[in-house]
């Protein structure tokens, strides 16, 4: 809403550049309902469709590949999901377009790469910012909980984890994992096989079993309460077999477009009341009256945690939020469900 003010404010051709396709659509559709602005001069640039017009919308993959076409037409420049620009392929967008206005759009600017300092050359530095408790407070967001809900191991995954533990140990030889990332790209075998083992770990903790038990519950106990949930994870298997236990639509990313408008269009009218999404559910899902989530597997990621923790704040009257984290007792997820809910952006403020 602020970019689409903006938009109007200065009346100039514009390029406004979405991570996704159907931010794209979303863009257009939310600039016709704000703006007197006739969708004539709307274009979309991308794959199926390339019309330039005085406000044209397009991707970050199309932007890149034709931003010496592009860059010519616009004085200013909109970045959604400003987040992902420092990519080395994308940086070319912002780095050749003559647009001397510039906006970039992020509810999570910080990168854990530390990148986002590449952006700021980019785009310029944070000009504005509000944290997600500030902006339910002055009723922008809804209200919302979170739940942190604990399960342990089963005893043959706790005695697997402990092994793999040791075996990771023997193989690392006290080497930080980015050290080993290095060596392993060198060819070396046995920090390729400690990269392995590391894995491994990972999904002991993040598919035990006791988390289908868990999301089950969860999912039973707001069904009752009339809720429509989204469940998240990061691993295609995972969200395929929670599908099945859920008897619910998944949505992954090698879908085609057409299909995965069917499943949105289903989940947001309400024929389906649960929806199971892997990472391609972090940003761009527009589903406003989902209220539920639950994080199967996440990572320490501030930025995933605040994009999936958005699915569910559209606010509407009544309407109170609440996500549910799974964690396993005595394992690293503590540690990163700690680690993605704390942020301090006051040192970025321009």
């Amino acid at each position: 809403v602020i970019a689409i003010a903006a938009l109007a404010e200065l009346s100039e051709k514009t390029l406004i550049v979405t991570y996704t396709k159907e931010q794209m659509f979303q863009w257009k559709d939310l600039i016709t309902k704000f703006t007197t602005i006739s969708p004539n001069i709307i274009g979309l640039h991308y794959g199926e469709e390339k019309r330039i017009a005085p406000i044209t919308i397009s991707t970050y993959q199309t932007a890149y590949r034709k931003v010496k076409i592009l860059s010519k037409y616009f004085s200013f420049l909109i970045i959604d999901e400003c987040h992902h620009l420092p990519a080395e392929k994308f940086k070319h967008i912002a780095l050749n377009m003559f647009s001397i206005k510039r906006m970039g759009l992020s509810a999570t600017v910080i990168r854990e790469d530390g990148k986002h300092e590449e952006l700021f050359p980019l785009m310029g530095g944070i000009a504005y910012f509000k944290t997600p408790s500030e902006l339910s407070v002055q009723g922008y967001l809804a209200p919302y909980i979170i739940y942190q809900v604990k399960v342990d191991l089963t005893p043959k995954e706790l005695k697997e984890y402990f092994e793999t533990i040791k075996l990771y140990k023997e193989l690392s030889g006290g080497r930080k994992f980015e050290e080993l990332l290095e060596l392993a790209k060198k060819g070396d075998e046995r920090a390729q096989t400690a990269l392995r083992t590391h894995s491994r770990l990972r999904q002991i903790v993040h598919k035990a079993e006791a988390k289908k038990k868990a999301v089950k519950e969860i999912v039973e106990k707001e069904l009752k309460r009339g809720s429509k949930i989204i469940v998240f994870t990061q691993y295609v298997d995972q969200a395929k077999e929670l599908g099945e236990i859920l008897n619910a639509p998944v949505l992954i990313g090698e879908m085609k477009t057409k299909i995965r408008q069917k499943i949105l269009e289903e989940f947001r009218n309400g024929k389906e009341r649960v929806l199971v999404v892997t990472t391609v559910g972090d940003e761009g899902l527009d589903i406003p009256d989902a209220n539920v989530g639950i994080i199967v597997t996440g990572t320490g990621s501030r930025r995933q945690f605040i994009q999936r923790l958005g699915r569910l704040l559209r606010p509407s009257k009544g309407k109170e939020a609440r996500l549910y984290e799974i964690i396993v007792k005595g394992t690293p997820e503590v540690y990163q469900a700690k680690k993605r809910k704390s942020i301090n952006l006051n040192n970025f403020l321009y």
